[in-house]
């Protein structure tokens, strides 16, 4: 079975790939589509583009990154997210799982602290590398890191 991950961005969207028979997750790309941009639907045009390239079929599961306050309260970026994967969730249809990504970007950002990188080079890895840790984190933590799953709605 195959995870595809994703870390929303207000600018750039990371992707990532995992596999539950190695237990490894890798990143799988960047979109540099904002969320905004005509209420989110070229995101998800271009989202829904690259899980058909890379990961499309039946026993795929897919993930999404939800920001949680350090309290595991929702705020107003967790509403978005919740939002944005309704919209995705019935575009696909097929089930979304919201996974908890507090320390997501950390990792990444510890993940390059020593590889050499320009600020700019990890900056356009950092989201993709970020999907990475919240594909790994379902894969190592599913009892403790999922918070809820979207399924689809019909006519959204």
């Amino acid at each position: 079975m195959r995870i595809f991950a994703i870390d929303l961005g207000d600018q750039r969207t990371g992707l990532a790939l995992a596999d539950r028979i190695t237990g490894i997750a890798s990143p799988a790309g960047l979109i540099e589509t904002p969320i905004d941009r005509e209420n989110g639907r070229l995101l998800i045009d271009a989202i829904v583009k690259q899980f058909h390239q890379q990961a499309s079929g039946p026993e795929t599961e897919i993930v999404i990154g939800i920001p949680l306050n350090m309290d595991s309260t929702e705020g107003p970026r967790a509403k978005l997210v919740r939002e944005f994967t309704r919209k995705l969730a019935s575009r696909i249809d097929r089930p979304i799982v919201l996974v908890d990504e507090r320390k997501t970007s950390q990792l990444a950002d510890a993940r390059m602290s020593q590889s050499g990188l320009t600020h700019k080079q990890k900056k356009q890895r950092r989201d993709a590398i970020a999907a990475a840790a919240i594909a790994q984190l379902y894969l190592d933590e599913p009892d403790t890191s999922v918070i809820d799953t979207v399924n689809p709605v019909e006519h959204i």
